[in-house]
């Protein structure tokens, strides 16, 4: 993971504005993301409702390559986009609870200490804040939404919605780490390449 060098995504000089380079990339990830969020499947038969994808990693490399702006809007326009698509937009909610969760801290950390150190502590804290932020959407929205009692999902806290995110946290945090080192060089404004390595 020698591509994880200190750097920033953008200049002084360019903040704040996006190239053709990151639109054109953003929408390529969305795309891809939106196609993954098909490709899902139940781990916990107790709790079929939890299943497993891994969407979240083109817009946690965007969010690696070009911040938590960038990163948060791919992961929130696939959320909306598969939602459009299957008419389930109380999925489209946790979905979107989802990448806040894990897109913007792991993207913020990674932006202040552009490292394999902070990577590494980025997708930690991310999967944690991940845990914790599913849980508790869970224990308010599927009771509101589903009609699940609240007794019920709390019940499927520690065996079935805790271990599931865990399982989430570390593919997504893999497959990030994975993807990012293979094009970051791509992806990532010239400016930002660490030279003579």
């Amino acid at each position: 993971m020698d591509n994880y060098a200190q750097n920033t995504p953008l200049t002084p000089q360019n903040r704040n504005r996006w190239t053709t380079k990151q639109l054109v990339v953003m929408a390529l990830m969305c795309a891809i993301a939106i196609l993954l969020s098909f490709i899902a499947f139940p781990l916990f038969p107790a709790a079929s409702f939890l299943k497993l994808d891994v969407a979240l990693v083109p817009s946690t490399v965007v969010g690696f390559a070009y911040g938590p702006g960038p990163g948060l809007l791919v992961g929130i326009a696939c959320a909306v986009a598969h939602a459009a698509i299957t008419g389930n937009w109380v999925g489209c909610l946790m979905s979107s609870i989802v990448a806040v969760a894990f897109i913007a801290p792991s993207a913020a950390i990674y932006k202040r200490n552009r490292t394999l150190k902070g990577a590494v502590i980025g997708l930690v804290v991310a999967t944690i804040c991940l845990i914790i932020g599913v849980t508790i959407a869970n224990l308010v929205i599927d009771p509101l939404f589903y009609g699940m009692p609240f007794d019920a999902v709390l019940a499927l806290v520690m065996p079935a919605i805790v271990p599931f995110n865990v399982i989430k946290g570390v593919a997504v945090s893999l497959l990030t780490a994975l993807v990012y080192k293979s094009i970051s060089n791509l992806i990532t404004p010239e400016k930002d390449q660490v030279k003579g390595r």
